[in-house]
């Protein structure tokens, strides 16, 4: 594991931040970050061999032009609804996950919907076998981006295993350091409870490099974000992050997860088999909480579930509007729906 910082860097994280602390008063005070996977975006070139072939016009979903930009064209729309009176700009950030290359994303951030905002992109190949990777998108009005570190998940038991890197993207939001490490954590693939272990591994992970972070500069904010393929109370997210159902119960170098109520509230972003789960997770260190006298502090979270997001008949029905279903394609967005935290300002 590379070490994270150097001596050099932060004393630029320092001058940046000094800079960028002189400009709040045409800074918001209320940011946005969020989270959304967006299911396969491909485009329609076989790069990957029989990993890829799915994806093309010769492959079994018959993958052509007309559907990714259908695909490219219904995701910008939906991300550019994120947008709330206190940030009418949309997020300042947005964990990807998902996405085949950085070439599908500049697609993204051009669509007709997006275009406008200007969006940056943080984008690294992982060595995921399926070819999908973790990125970040942000807006460089509202965040600039300092370090980006990249860190694979190694499993000693299956060292032939492969997933998504965990990709650590340090910058400032208005004026102060925060760290975003965006998670795509190991599937369910073989049962929930045989595969825990390679999650629980990846938890672990996230953990040391926040950890590393906070070696370096112990006040700053970390925000583990992701589809975590677990729900809030499942033993990575729960134990080996150790993620607090409850804001008292987080010290600064702890982690508080919003979303074990919302999920207790029966609102998921995925479903299976008439049950939903929670993956699509954000989740703040304690030193983005007010009790630990945060200077950005973490107010809300929701779920990013608009009307035109669900499927509306058959089997599916108030299930998220995929882009296929049963070999069919359904012209969808996502089998996920997008999530969102709020970031408050504190005056000085």
């Amino acid at each position: 594991m590379k070490r994270l910082f150097l001596l050099p860097l932060l004393a630029l994280l320092t001058a940046i931040g000094v800079k960028a602390q002189s400009d709040d008063l045409s800074q918001p005070l209320v940011y946005g970050v969020a989270f959304y996977n967006l299911e396969n975006l491909f485009d329609t070139i076989n790069a990957n061999g029989k990993y890829d072939l799915e994806y093309s016009p010769k492959g079994a979903k018959a993958w052509d032009s007309e559907k990714y930009w259908s695909k490219i064209n219904n995701l910008a729309y939906c991300i550019s609804r994120m947008t709330t009176r206190n940030t009418p700009e949309g997020p300042a950030v947005i964990g990807i996950a998902e996405v085949e290359n950085k070439g599908v994303l500049e697609d993204l951030v051009n669509a007709p919907d997006l275009k406008a905002w200007n969006l940056g992109i943080v984008h690294h190949d992982s060595p995921d076998r399926r070819g999908v990777d973790v990125s970040l998108l942000y807006n460089p009005r509202l965040f600039t981006v300092v370090d980006v570190t990249n860190h694979t998940l190694v499993v000693p038991d299956n060292p032939d295993f492969r997933t998504r890197d965990q990709m650590c993207v340090t910058g400032l939001l208005g004026g102060d350091t925060l760290s975003i490490i965006v998670n795509h954590w190991p599937s369910r693939l073989g049962g929930q409870e045989r595969s825990s272990y390679l999650r629980e591994a990846a938890a672990e992970l996230s953990k040391h490099i926040a950890d590393s972070l906070w070696a370096i500069r112990p006040n700053q904010g970390v925000i583990v974000m992701g589809d975590l393929n677990d729900d809030p109370q499942d033993k990575s997210c729960a134990v080996a992050l150790g993620a607090k159902r409850e804001m008292k119960d987080v010290g600064p170098h702890g982690f508080f997860n919003p979303w074990w109520s919302v999920l207790d509230g029966g609102k998921g972003t995925l479903a299976y088999k008439g049950a939903w789960n929670l993956f699509d997770q954000i989740i703040v260190s304690g030193t983005l909480l007010r009790q630990n006298h945060a200077p950005l502090e973490y107010t809300s979270c929701k779920i990013n579930d608009f009307d035109f997001l669900y499927d509306t008949e058959g089997y599916r029905k108030g299930y998220p509007r995929r882009t296929f279903a049963s070999g069919s394609w359904l012209n969808g967005y996502s089998d996920h729906f997008p999530t969102m935290i709020f970031l408050h300002k504190a005056k000085k």
